[in-house]
């Protein structure tokens, strides 16, 4: 690429947000943000890069995704790619034990090494949730209710979120009698969904028939509250039927909230780097192509910053969402930065800023126009802006009220139109 090439665009993994898609973005990270406080999970921000060692083996970011580089002093560092190392952290040397459970939200932008093939960004914005020093149903089932009522809270509906538990694959290990190496061997495979590994392993001469079975069968394992029933039936290891009440138990809490539509089973979700410890979900919508969420327990994570917390939490990736958005967007003027344009004579100039000064105090939107000349350039710029309406001040009384929206118009006194807008009239965008 020659340097002109490079001065004219942004590297490969990152993007430039123009003003409609910014606003956009923002108003959806305002409302995740919400719906966080509304369950009682306070903001909290972290530095974008850390010692290397805070990422190093301690999240679901393999070590090849994560972005490192030295510091003047030798010490390596990396730029953020996970916020929940970085939490882990926090807690165990900033909170107190006796303040549990921590229950903490954030909106941040992380980095992870993708190549540039799979079509992922390189630096995103993840939003989530942590809520630690719990270990219970209620707290599972808290976290995949937010989680659930975050994408409500957006605007999206069509969309599920897949719940598994690791130890039930666990357990199905146990009861095989498989080795060690063929379990690593086999999880592998599951996550790569290369299922014919799976059930060739499963053909081994000494792997018990109900094994078989399920290992066969995994891939259909997927659905409603009845796949359950099925595990339940198919296996006698005491790990593996924990791991399957645990679902139950956690899917009568959704249920309790009426969340049952939005709630699917995987008993072949295992996980990255023995991360989780418990139940595992991801959540999927209409018109993307990889999850907008993903999310689970992990218990362990505490014990490698010196703390003895049980952990779960999700991360929502944003720009998953919006392009889940894109296919269901149906207002985009909502993201304007203004609803009203601003124009004026010069016999006017002085009474319509004092009028804007005190309209914007009031929560108007209104974008001053830079242009010269009659009503008709500044109605021609504001249509191409889409904005609502236009207040133009033909001098220090009179204004004329032009609504874009009805395509109608009328000339008031100034001090009518203080009056509308201490009113909160909807005319011309007040």
């Amino acid at each position: 690429m020659t340097l002109q090439n490079k001065l004219l665009h942004a590297p490969d993994g990152v993007r430039d947000y123009m003003p409609i898609d910014f606003a956009e973005k923002a108003a959806v990270e305002r409302k995740i943000e919400d719906t966080f406080t509304s369950y009682g999970y306070a903001r909290v921000s972290s530095p974008m890069f850390e010692y290397a060692d805070v990422f190093d083996e301690k999240g679901s970011v393999t070590q090849s995704a994560i972005y490192k580089f030295i510091d003047r002093d030798g010490s390596v560092l990396a730029l953020r790619s996970d916020m929940t190392p970085q939490i882990a952290r926090m807690v165990t040397t900033l909170c107190r034990p006796e303040d549990v459970p921590f229950r903490y939200s954030y909106v941040e932008n992380a980095f992870r090494y993708n190549e540039s093939y799979q079509g992922k960004l390189k630096e995103f914005t993840q939003a989530g949730v942590e809520l630690i020093g719990v270990n219970s149903d209620e707290a599972s089932a808290e976290i995949i209710s937010l989680a659930v009522n975050s994408l409500l809270a957006v605007g999206l509906h069509d969309f599920r979120i897949d719940v598994g538990q690791v130890q039930f694959f666990q357990g199905v290990l146990e009861e095989g009698g498989f080795d060690e190496e063929t379990c690593k061997h086999m999880r592998a495979a599951i996550i790569a969904r290369d299922y014919v590994t799976v059930e060739k392993a499963a053909m081994a001469v000494n792997v018990p028939e109900n094994v078989r079975t399920i290992l066969s069968e995994l891939p259909l394992l997927i659905g409603g509250a009845a796949v359950l029933q099925k595990a339940r039936s198919l296996t006698t290891n005491a790990t593996a039927l924990s791991a399957l009440a645990n679902l139950e138990s956690i899917f009568a809490i959704l249920c309790d909230c009426g969340l049952e539509q939005y709630i699917a089973f995987d008993l072949s979700m295992v996980g990255h780097l023995d991360y989780y410890t418990g139940i595992i979900f991801r959540g999927y919508a209409y018109g993307t192509g990889s999850s907008v969420i993903d999310g689970g327990r992990y218990d362990q994570l505490m014990h490698h910053f010196g703390a003895d917390y049980p952990s779960v939490g999700f991360g929502l990736k944003v720009g998953v969402l919006l392009e889940a958005l894109s296919a269901v967007k149906t207002n985009e003027e909502s993201y304007l930065p203004a609803d009203t344009l601003l124009a004026y004579a010069a016999e006017g100039r002085a009474a319509a800023m004092n009028a804007a000064s005190a309209l914007r105090a009031q929560g108007v939107k209104i974008e001053n126009s830079l242009l010269s000349g009659g009503c008709a350039i500044h109605e021609a710029y504001a249509r191409r802006r889409k904005l609502k309406g236009i207040l133009y001040f033909e001098d220090e009384d009179i204004v004329r009220m032009l609504d874009l929206t009805d395509n109608t118009e009328r000339r008031v006194q100034l001090s009518e139109l203080l009056g509308v807008g201490l009113e909160g009239d909807d005319t011309c965008g007040i």
